[in-house]
This record gives C-alpha cells, sequence and structure tokens, in this order.
C-alpha cells in the first residue's frame, strides 16, 4: 500500500482523494497511520488546489505534540498506508483519477438493478401500493357520477288553426322515458290564427336523444306538423 511521493503534486493529489471521503488514513479515528504520512509532508497541502488534504492535514496537526500516545504500529512508515500499490499507474499524477474510478465502480457494485438486495422492501413498497390502488378504486366506484343533463327548449307546430292545441299538448306529455323530465309551456302565435306550443323540457344526454324524441312527437301526425330545437343548455 502506499501514496507514493506525497512531496510530488500526484502524491499530494493522492491523499487529496484519500481523504475527500475519509476523516483518517484508516479507521475512524486518529492513529499511527495519520502521525506518519502527517511526518512525511513538510508543510500543509494548498488549500486551493487540494482542500481535502489540507482538511486533514490541520486536524491531525492538533494531535502533533502527542502523535506517540495515538494507537497503531509506530514502526509502519507512510508508504504502508494509502490505497493499493496495484492501483497506482506508471503515471502517478492518474492514480488519483484511478482511485476515483475504483471507488465509483465499488458503488455502482453495492446497487442492485433488480432490486435483489432490497426484496422484501421492495414486496412490502408493492404490497402498499397495490392496496392504496385498491381503495382508491373502491372509492372510485363508489363515487356516482352526477349524470350530464341539458335543458331544451322545443316547438311543436300544428297543422292549421283548426288543431286543438290542448289535445296536441297532452300527446306530447304522455310520452314518458328514463331521464326526461317535461316542464313548463306556452302557446306562441305564428300568424293567421295558429299558434304553436313551446314546451321546455330537461334531458339526460346518454338516455334520451333530442332527434329521436322529435321524431317520436311527429308521429301525433293528427296534431302535429314538425318540431324545431329552440334553445339548448346544459346544465
Amino acid at each position: 500500500m502506499g501514496f507514493g511521493d506525497l512531496l510530488s503534486e500526484s502524491g499530494l493529489a493522492l491523499l487529496d482523494s484519500w481523504v475527500s471521503t475519509r476523516s483518517y488514513i484508516v479507521g475512524y479515528g486518529p492513529s499511527q497511520a495519520d502521525a506518519k504520512v502527517f511526518q512525511t509532508l513538510t508543510k500543509s497541502p494548498a488549500v486551493e488546489t487540494h482542500p481535502s488534504a489540507y482538511r486533514w492535514y490541520k486536524h491531525i496537526a492538533s494531535f502533533e505534540g502527542d502523535f506517540t500516545t495515538l494507537p497503531g504500529d509506530p514502526t509502519k512508515d507512510a508508504a504502508s498506508y494509502g490505497p493499493e500499490t496495484s492501483e497506482l499507474t506508471i503515471n502517478p499524477a492518474a492514480a488519483p483519477e484511478k482511485a476515483a474510478e475504483k471507488a465509483t465502480e465499488e458503488d455502482d457494485d453495492d446497487v442492485d438493478l433488480f432490486g435483489s438486495d432490497d426484496e422484501e422492501e421492495d414486496a412490502e413498497a408493492v404490497r402498499i401500493r397495490e392496496e392504496r390502488l385498491a381503495e382508491y378504486r373502491k372509492k372510485k366506484e363508489g363515487k356516482v357520477k352526477p349524470a350530464a343533463k341539458s335543458i331544451v327548449t322545443l316547438d311543436v307546430k300544428p297543422w292549421d288553426d283548426e288543431t286543438d292545441m290542448k289535445a296536441l299538448e297532452e300527446s306530447v306529455r304522455s310520452i314518458v322515458k328514463d331521464g326526461l323530465v317535461w316542464g313548463g309551456s306556452q302557446l306562441i302565435a305564428v300568424g293567421f290564427g295558429i299558434k304553436k306550443l313551446q314546451i321546455n323540457l330537461v334531458v339526460e344526454d346518454e338516455k334520451v336523444s333530442t332527434d329521436d324524441l322529435q321524431e317520436e312527437i311527429q308521429e301525433f301526425e293528427d296534431y302535429v306538423q314538425s318540431t324545431d330545437v329552440v334553445a339548448m343548455q346544459k346544465l
């Protein structure tokens, strides 16, 4: 193991990369490894170019008077610490990049793209999601959607001025359909003593077709000449 020449730019770069993800050279507390690497350096790394190494150096400097009390093997030198020597390339300057690549690969290895490491957790997440979907569907099915309705004003025209308008209206109102409600009506003069029936009605759009209704009204041939939709508005 080793950082290489810590007095060189490549050595410092490798040290900076090493401590960028660690607080200490090894383990979770200061040790002889930190002391040996610290003592190899002649000065603090530059914060501008090696911020992680600078942070580590300043922290270890606070233990400088007590290096002998730190745990670890005091007989080892700085070359005994750092990344595996097999990771050091012929070009030492590329070593930090190599170390970073290895760290990335190790992180990738920890990610199971198929979820095999978290099968129990995934199964639980699926179960919860399915339960919530089932509850949502149940609520949606139980909620009655308001029927779309329209209010229609219809003109019913007689043959002539001798047509019995009372009988005509009774015939029209005799039509009974699910989704059809007859409303108010009035007789409106159209000329030459002839009056037409203007009647309001409310229909559920999915149940009643105004075209079919007009055809049915016009089947009262003794009274009805024609029909027209004067107005239609959605409720």
